[in-house]
This record gives structure tokens, C-alpha cells and sequence, in this order.
């Protein structure tokens, strides 16, 4: 397992790896308007050469926010979310970011069971935030982590 920076010409695989992660996926043209934004990074976890996945992250000032984090089907329950989470912490701790925010489903066990192992901690609620085509409208959670306080643990990195 190797980690790289991603970048807008890496949008088309993201895109294909988060149409797989979720019913309500961003498209290869959203993603990569999103590097036009300042303080926005990703990170792309590869398998034997594949991508595998990818975390998005802004960073304003001393806050970051997660903007999604995607696994392909097959490789979840690996441990390349929690891996993602760390080296995407540890990068924006580096960019000046003290907390890390993040939304997610109400009702999706697997991530709020990450999210919690690596330390989050919910801060919020938003009622509806989740559009309702396929199972009506659904809440997030908002979950933070204090990047003083405690940073997920190492993990390996190439550039």
C-alpha cells in the first residue's frame, strides 16, 4: 500500500471510486474544480499499482474540513480508510489546521465506526443534509477532531 498527493487529472479515476462509495457520487468535472480551490488537497491510497482510494480535504485557516473520503468496494474493511484519515490529518495539521470537521450519514454505521476509532467526535446535527432519491432525506452528523489533542497514528508515505 502506497499513499501520493492527487491532483485534477487524477478527477476521472476518483470519480469512478466514488460512484462506487455512494448512491449520490461527484463526477469527474466536480472533482476536479475542486484542486482550482485554494487550500483543497487530496490523497490517493494504491494497491499492488490500483487506486484503491481517496480522501479530499480543505484547509482555511486553522480548520479542515473532510470533504469526502471514498474506498472502492472491494478493498474496504482494510484498513485504507483509517490509513487515509491519518495521512490527511497529519498533511493538514502541516498546513496549519488545529481541528478537522467532517459530515457523514446519520445512519452509515461503517464510517460513523472509523470516524469514532480514529477519534472524531460528534459536535452537530443537520437535519435533511442528505438528498432522498434513493431512501428520503437522511441526517448528518458532524464530527471533529482536535489535531492537538490527539493525531491518528503513523502510517507509511511516498510523494
Amino acid at each position: 500500500m502506497t499513499l501520493r498527493l492527487a491532483c485534477a487529472l487524477d478527477a476521472p479515476t476518483l470519480a469512478a471510486i466514488h460512484a462506487s462509495a455512494f448512491d449520490s457520487s461527484w463526477g469527474a468535472d466536480q472533482i476536479a474544480s475542486l484542486f482550482s480551490i485554494g487550500g483543497v488537497f487530496g490523497q490517493i491510497v494504491e494497491c499492488d499499482g490500483d487506486p484503491a482510494g481517496f480522501i479530499l480535504v480543505r484547509v482555511v485557516a486553522d480548520e479542515a474540513e473532510i470533504l469526502t473520503l471514498a474506498i472502492a468496494t472491494n478493498r474496504r474493511r482494510r484498513g485504507l480508510g483509517e490509513t487515509l484519515l491519518a495521512s490527511a490529518a497529519a498533511e493538514a495539521r502541516e498546513r496549519g489546521a488545529q481541528t478537522v470537521f467532517l459530515e457523514v450519514a446519520s445512519d452509515s454505521r461503517p464510517a460513523l465506526c472509523l470516524y469514532r476509532k480514529v477519534g472524531f467526535a460528534a459536535v452537530g446535527l443537520r437535519k435533511g443534509y442528505y438528498d432522498g432519491r434513493h431512501n428520503g432525506a437522511r441526517d448528518a452528523l458532524v464530527l471533529s477532531l482536535d489535531l492537538n489533542r490527539r493525531l491518528p497514528p503513523p502510517y507509511h508515505q511516498t510523494r
